[in-house]
């Protein structure tokens, strides 16, 4: 070692190893990122390979990190992190965060080490298992396998492995990383583009780096490899590449999706596959599924997983833009903030933690900041003519539904909670060119995104608008005006609502601890958004005091909309607090007939 310390040669490595282990690979991924990306030719030339690893494995080096502390917070001191504990937590960030095909498949490797150090740590025994394993996973999670890429380099792995007859997990580390590096150099022979352009396989160059990072963990030494430069590897110039069709109208689809099963991922796999190509579906061993596809119809994608689980951290890349742009997708703002720059829109998108979409052109942020919208048949609405468009509005409560169609909306209404299914079909039903969708709070931003990008479609555009409660949809729907082009109507309604401050008044259904305290059955609950600023024993005198908060900020209009079961009185004492305390503010109060909120109120 280049520090004089003699190295000793580890039997086996355990939970803190192997999250060394991990670390040693994101090393080696930043250090090759440029490297791979020039390689990735197949199958989309995107240049984005050796970035889509490395945030990949940051993704699962993270999701050990938490691990581990949790671990310890447990644990006896002292006490080492299993193998299999800090494995699973890798496969779990690898799947949750994975970044294109080459994410996904490395994610499978790590779940393969998962599986097999269930029992103890990473042995030359173990070591055989997950790299068969992970070369079984893999090939059973895509639609249509292709040899001469990462596929074969994992098998060759697994293979020389398995055949390697010194039982040292250094040496069985030796050999799978040596299998991998020549099955890397004969990829060119077994695939035509990557011949013509003169390159390796650039997801199978990553492998290499993780399988080297392994032996550089338990050998003391990494292997010394090539660089492996474009157009230097049997082909010709490596400028242009025959034989990989120009990206046209197609899309990079990504998603992850939970509470499903084995039956539904199989039908999802086979969804996908028929509306496109380099379809993979693996899972995490622990009910968490990984879902991509390049396809030319994104909202037919998603639909797909919805009909199969909850989506969540949505991902919609254009190829065509991000060829016209030169844009890798995972290691820009757009990868970091969930937001497309303006140049780069297209459908680059990530909708994570209420991470925002971008689409054809025009940003559409899911924390509600802001919204626009272009036609997606690429022609505006001349200003003036009244458009071919409609308003769905959700609303709970009788009275609330009849605001809402009072103003010129569709409303999908009823008791219980909206599902995605229901709000798409809403959506569907409508004969509407244009559809902005009032929310109004029912779903969660990543379930509502993922609602407007299925029903988008060459007919129909659909806008959502940020309004989380009922009170400032109705605040929307008060500036709703049809002569405007699309982009002027949704970002006057998004400003109509981002400008209508709202809470509610509850009861407390049972004991609960809140950020003012803790509450108990039927107290009553003052909330601003969602988060609970008053408690009190009395109803009514936490409305009053709610409003009082709501109004020490100013306000010209107060509307109040009353739930089923508001106390009889309520009403009126909160509208003359309003007129006695705060002169000049105008009061409006409806019955909503909603259940849940005694009132809800909306200050503009």
């Amino acid at each position: 070692m280049s520090d004089g310390r003699t190295f000793v040669r580890p039997s086996a490595l355990d939970g803190t190893a192997l999250l060394r282990w991990g670390r040693v690979c994101l090393e080696g991924l930043e250090r090759r990122r440029e490297e791979i990306n020039a390689l990735n030719v197949f199958p989309i030339a995107d240049s984005d390979t050796g970035t889509n690893m490395l945030a990949t494995m940051r993704a699962a080096v993270q999701a050990a990190d938490a691990a581990v502390v949790s671990a310890h917070s447990y644990r006896a001191p002292g006490s080492a992190v299993s193998a299999h504990d800090v494995a699973a937590a890798m496969a779990r960030g690898a799947t949750l965060g994975a970044r294109g095909n080459s994410g996904i498949i490395l994610s499978q490797v790590l779940r393969g080490i998962a599986e097999a150090v269930h029992g103890g740590p990473l042995t030359g025994r173990t070591l055989r298992e997950a790299l068969a394993r992970a070369s079984a996973l893999v090939r059973e999670g895509l639609s249509v396998p292709v040899e001469g890429t990462i596929l074969t380099v994992l098998d060759c792995a697994a293979g020389c492995a398995a055949a390697c007859s010194d039982p040292a997990l250094a040496e069985v580390a030796v050999a799978a990383a040596d299998g991998a590096a020549e099955a890397l150099g004969a990829t060119p022979s077994q695939l035509g583009v990557l011949r013509e352009a003169g390159v390796v396989d650039a997801g199978a160059r990553g492998l290499v780096v993780l399988l080297d990072s392994l032996v550089s963990v338990t050998l003391g030494e990494t292997p010394a490899r090539p660089d492996y430069v474009r157009g230097e590897i049997g082909g010709v110039s490596g400028v242009d590449v025959p034989g990989v069709a120009e990206p046209g109208p197609h899309f990079e689809v990504m998603y992850v999706l939970t509470e499903t099963d084995e039956r539904q991922v199989v039908r999802l796999r086979a969804a996908l596959a028929e509306l496109g190509d380099s379809v993979v579906v693996v899972g995490d061993g622990g009910g968490s599924w990984s879902a991509h596809v390049h396809c030319a119809d994104a909202g037919a994608a998603v639909e797909a997983g919805l009909a199969a689980g909850t989506l969540s951290a949505i991902r919609i890349e254009s190829f065509a833009i991000t060829a016209q742009v030169g844009h890798t997708h995972a290691d820009t703002a757009a990868g970091v903030d969930g937001v497309a720059p303006a140049a780069h829109a297209g459908l680059a998108a990530e909708i994570a933690g209420h991470r925002g979409v971008a689409r054809d052109g025009a940003v559409v942020r899911g924390d509600g900041a802001r919204y626009a919208a272009i036609d997606v048949r690429g022609g505006l609405v001349a200003r003036g003519e009244p458009a071919d468009r409609g308003v769905l509005a959700v609303a709970a409560g009788a009275g609330a539904a009849a605001l809402f169609e009072a103003a010129g909306a569709v409303v999908l209404g009823g008791d219980g909670p909206v599902t995605s299914a229901a709000l798409l079909a809403a959506i569907r039903r409508l004969p509407n060119r244009e559809v902005l969708v009032l929310p109004n709070g029912a779903l969660p931003a990543h379930e509502l995104v993922a609602v407007g990008v299925a029903a988008r479609d060459t007919h129909r555009d659909v806008l959502l608008l940020p309004s989380g409660s009922m009170v400032q949809g109705l605040a929307a729907l008060a500036v709703h005006d049809r002569g405007r082009i699309a982009v002027d109507d949704a970002f006057a309604m998004s400003e109509a609502a981002a400008a209508t401050r709202w809470g509610s008044l509850r009861a407390a259904t049972g004991r609960a601890l809140t950020m003012v305290g803790t509450c108990e059955s039927d107290d009553g609950l003052g909330l601003v958004g969602h988060d609970v600023v008053v408690i009190d024993r009395d109803v009514r005198t936490a409305g009053l005091t709610l409003l009082d908060r709501m109004l020490s900020f100013g306000g010209d209009l107060v509307t109040l909309l009353m739930g089923r079961s508001a106390p009889a009185g309520l009403a009126d004492e909160l509208a003359a607090h309003i007129v006695e305390g705060f002169p000049g503010i105008e009061v409006t109060v409806y019955s909503g007939g909603q259940q849940g909120d005694l009132v809800q109120i909306g200050v503009e």
